[in-house]
């Protein structure tokens, strides 16, 4: 679920780039325009700008959250995977004694 959220949020960073990318080319002079619902409402460059840049910032740090909570994770996972195998170790060094004596 991590990893699948984790790859949404990288899709909507590089959307969102390109966005960037698209609007670094523009000038004043150039109209914007904004989707809100089925209607385009016009938008000051600088607005746009501003707004790309802060849904950048927070998908960034989404991003880094899930890294973060990934990697925990993993070193829980891995945890879990060594009392396992000592588990098993201890079971079967068990039933050899228990082999042994009958």
């Amino acid at each position: 679920m991590s990893v699948s959220a984790r790859q949404k949020l990288e899709t909507q960073a590089a959307e969102n780039n390109i966005v960037k990318e698209e609007l670094d080319l523009l000038d004043s002079s150039n109209t914007v325009f904004k989707l809100i619902g089925p209607v385009l409402v016009k938008q000051d460059l600088d607005e746009a700008k501003a707004t790309v840049a802060k849904r950048l910032e927070y998908i960034n740090g989404e991003i880094q959250r899930y890294e973060t909570l990934l990697k925990d994770l993993e070193k829980k996972s891995e945890h879990q995977r060594e009392v396992l195998t000592s588990l098993q170790q201890d079971f079967q060094k068990a039933q050899g004694l228990i082999a042994g004596k009958v």
